[in-house]
């Protein structure tokens, strides 16, 4: 099934379950998450399937056993492509609209320690400066957990201190309510976008690859 684009009745269905995160709520709209979003998700990640890989479609459910939130659905829908562990593109939908992302979302201190000691290489760590600066600087916000203070082993002073506190790297992008999300123009915006973060993705692959 080709993408054709997300139905309005996708944001609909987000906005609604935020004010009602309900079992009785999903099983009355549970034609609506599939129509709406599930399909149309599965549809544009299989479009660029040929390109990056084949996409992970994560489940609407969450894990409530060890929050206190006890809501039991997302309020988003996220697809990601790996290139590594914990490691690859991103595309969301939910309420606000659509985003796009790419970066890693966890790491073991093995390989965070890695791609520290990366950092901090004369020539890998002003590469990753020089690959965040092009970012930012074609609309990218660049992201992630990070350390209040200096990473143990590593001065405050740092000259790339910021990136050393990072515990995740992503590079992030929304395109909210535009009408490019209701299109099958959206796979090649996504497409083109991915395609700027690949060498985000590739230095952290090289230097993090343990």
């Amino acid at each position: 099934m080709p993408f054709t684009g997300f139905p309005e009745a996708a944001l609909d269905f987000y906005d609604d379950l935020e004010l009602d995160n309900s079992k009785s709520y999903w099983d009355a709209h549970r034609d609506t998450y599939r129509t709406a979003v599930a399909e149309p998700m599965t549809a544009l990640t299989a479009e660029l399937a040929d390109e990056f890989g084949a996409a992970k479609i994560f489940r609407p459910n969450r894990d409530v056993r060890f929050s206190k939130d006890k809501s039991p659905y997302k309020t988003h829908q996220g697809a990601f492509v790996p290139v590594a562990p914990t490691t690859g593109y991103y595309v969301q939908i939910s309420a606000p609209g659509v985003r796009v992302g790419a970066g890693f979302y966890e790491a073991s201190p093995t390989r965070l320690t890695a791609i520290r000691k990366a950092i901090d290489h004369d020539r890998h760590g002003p590469e990753l400066e020089r690959i965040v600066a092009r970012l930012r600087k074609a609309g990218w916000e660049f992201a992630g957990d990070t350390l209040k203070t200096a990473p143990r082993g590593w001065d405050k002073d740092h000259p790339r201190i910021e990136l050393l506190r990072h515990k995740t790297m992503s590079a992030m992008r929304d395109y909210g309510f535009a009408d490019l999300i209701h299109t099958p123009a959206l796979v090649d915006q996504v497409r083109d976008h991915w395609r700027e973060t690949k060498p985000l993705l590739d230095w952290i692959v090289e230097h993090g690859d343990v």
